[in-house]
This record gives C-alpha cells, sequence and structure tokens, in this order.
C-alpha cells in the first residue's frame, strides 16, 4: 500500500531560505509533497513530524539534475509567511493579523488597551531585541522595556484610568 502524500504547489515571489538548508532557493513555483502521517515503515511514529518533499529547481550547473529537498511543514509554512509579507518579521504579520480578528478588538476594548499601546509594545520588543541596552528610556514611556511589561502585568484586571 502506498503512503498518501498530498500534492500541491507552494508560490515564492522572492528568494527564500529554510533553515538547515544553506543554499538560497530562487523565487518561483514549486511542487510540493505533503506527507501527514509517519510512513509504513517507520520505526518511531510517535516522534515523526510532518514533512514536505519540495522539488527544487534544477541549478544552471546541472541542468539535467532533479533535486528534492525535505523540511519541516512548520519552516515552509514560515517561509512561505515571511514571503507573502515582503520581508517583513513574523511578529509584524502576527500584530497585523491579531488587529484584525473582531473578538481581539473587542477584548482591547473592554480592557482599556488602544491599538497605538500594542503597536508600541511590539515596536518595544523588536527594539529591545536590536538594542539590549535595558538602561536606556524607551520611547515617550521614559521606561526600560522591562519595567514597562512589569508595569502591565502588575495593572491587569484593574480599570482603565481615565484622564
Amino acid at each position: 500500500m502506498e503512503h498518501p502524500k498530498i500534492k500541491s504547489v507552494a508560490v515564492f515571489s522572492r528568494p527564500f531560505k529554510v533553515p538547515g538548508f544553506d543554499e538560497m532557493l530562487p523565487a518561483g513555483t514549486y511542487d510540493i509533497e505533503t506527507e501527514l502521517s509517519a510512513p509504513p515503515d517507520d520505526r518511531n511514529p510517535d516522534a515523526w513530524k510532518a514533512s514536505v518533499l519540495v522539488n527544487l529547481h534544477p541549478r544552471n550547473s546541472h541542468p539535467g539534475l532533479s533535486r528534492t529537498l525535505r523540511v519541516s511543514l512548520i519552516d515552509l509554512d514560515a517561509a512561505r509567511a515571511k514571503d507573502e509579507l515582503t520581508g517583513k518579521e513574523l511578529t509584524e504579520f502576527f500584530l497585523e493579523e491579531m488587529l484584525a480578528d473582531p473578538m481581539v478588538r473587542l477584548v482591547m476594548q473592554a480592557d482599556g488597551v488602544s491599538e497605538m499601546q500594542l503597536r508600541h509594545l511590539y515596536s518595544i520588543e523588536r527594539s529591545s531585541v536590536a538594542a539590549p541596552d535595558a538602561a536606556t528610556p524607551v520611547g515617550d514611556l521614559g521606561m526600560p522595556p522591562g519595567k514597562y511589561s512589569i508595569q502591565v502585568a502588575e495593572n491587569e484586571g484593574m480599570p482603565p484610568r481615565r484622564n
């Protein structure tokens, strides 16, 4: 019995990389085969993770050579998401998706949290990764990123302050 695979296509508009493979892959259409369950001859099916077999484009130096690359489903999804974001970080994508969710908007309204506060919080995370000097005040809050996170956690559940 043949092990079931789902065949599909992944389209990348820009060159991309996947973890564990040092080569920059060119933009284009890639035929992929997804295995959602462990092959019947797998010795440890409990430890098996969903994977994708990507049919790579032939190199210019070896035009007749067909190559495939096995990557995890998570790594391929991350590469596709980054490609769709025109190179933005995944945290930016997550923030935009979160702010587009009406349920998140309702929770934000109930908690008295504005879109500007969330955007500022995410910009602090990105800037603290780029410049990890916690003694430097961040933005117009005038406090280090770690202190702001602690203050937010301490005030969780408190009614919003009305000015």
